[in-house]
């Protein structure tokens, strides 16, 4: 391989390293929610997101000036944009309990982020084996661990919607943690993108 390709699948792995942290992040945040402190709880988080809008910026700019890239650069540009998506979500995901002042924090959704935090690990291994993917044992198996989970997140999402509309009596507040669910939801679904990305990107490429 180039010496030059290195950076690409560098700056991946560097992307997916933010989106771990950010979901580490989330869950020390909701561990120990207190909505008086959830301004500094954002202002910390998207330090975190701009650090991953650089690293997106970074491959931009590279794929821009290259005349032959490691893998296509449509992929490349793509899985970068992914990756990026995964952090934004996170955010997001955040910003809802600001966004509807929520007091308290539901037990599932503490569960969910964790789960989210166990995507993010699996694609930070995923990314530091894609360099080597012609050779590497390990890819398929990380893409269907990561399925997995996503799976497992779809019934915690079934069962949480189903206790928040049987057991709440705040409208407002049901439909609150509706969208929080949701967005719990879209941003494991982000994570599930990306292992499938790379597992096109490896039958185009083998």
């Amino acid at each position: 391989m180039a010496k030059g390709d290195k950076f690409y699948f560098e700056n991946l792995m560097g992307s997916t390293a933010l989106s771990k942290e950010a979901a580490v992040y989330l869950v020390s945040c909701l561990e120990s929610y207190d909505p008086e402190k959830i301004q500094n709880m954002l202002e910390l988080m998207h330090g975190i997101e701009h650090k991953a809008d650089i690293k997106k910026h970074e491959m931009n700019e590279a794929l821009a000036k290259a005349f032959v890239t490691p893998v296509d650069r449509e992929d490349l540009d793509m899985l970068s944009h992914q990756l990026d998506d995964v952090t934004d979500k996170i955010e997001e995901i955040l910003q809802m309990f600001y966004i509807y002042s929520v007091p308290s924090i539901h037990p599932a959704a503490v569960e969910f982020a964790k789960r989210i935090v166990r995507c993010c690990e699996l694609l930070c291994d995923l990314m530091a084996e894609f360099e080597n993917f012609k050779r590497s044992k390990k890819i398929h198996n990380l893409i269907v661990q990561i399925n997995d989970v996503e799976e497992e997140c779809d019934k915690l999402y079934l069962s949480s919607m189903r206790e928040l509309t049987t057991t709440s009596r705040d409208v407002l507040l049901t439909i609150s943690w509706r969208e929080i669910y949701a967005c719990l939801e879209s941003c494991v679904d982000a994570c599930e993108h990306v292992s499938e990305c790379v597992g096109t990107v490896i039958m185009k490429n083998t």
